[in-house]
């Protein structure tokens, strides 16, 4: 049994933007990092304690908006102070239609 959600399409996220969107209650930074991949992490910086969806991306990067912090879209582990704790990282899937889907239910390994 599938736990993947869809919870946006790829046109509501160009490369190099990210958009808050839930799945299963689970608040997701979805991003989209410069070459076109998607990654989901949750939405809360691990040093702040912020929404990380209202940060920047650049490369596959996501930065905190509140202190700077920096977080790896693929692994979720901080790139840059002042967070140590990385965040956790979502598996994510796009459908053949456009659709982006995210599982809630687990999290993948830095």
């Amino acid at each position: 049994m599938s736990s993947y959600v869809t919870v946006a399409t790829l046109a509501e996220l160009p490369a190099g933007t990210v958009l808050a969107v839930e799945a299963g209650g689970v608040e997701i930074a979805l991003a989209r990092d410069e070459d076109g991949d998607v990654h989901a992490l949750l939405d809360r910086c691990s040093h702040g304690d912020v929404a990380l969806s209202d940060g920047d991306v650049e490369g596959c990067t996501l930065e905190c908006w509140k202190h700077g912090s920096q977080f790896d879209l693929r692994t979720g582990r901080p790139r840059q102070l002042p967070a140590v704790l990385p965040v956790p990282v979502y598996p994510v899937r796009v459908e053949p239609d456009g659709s982006v889907q995210v599982d809630p239910t687990r999290t993948l390994d830095p």
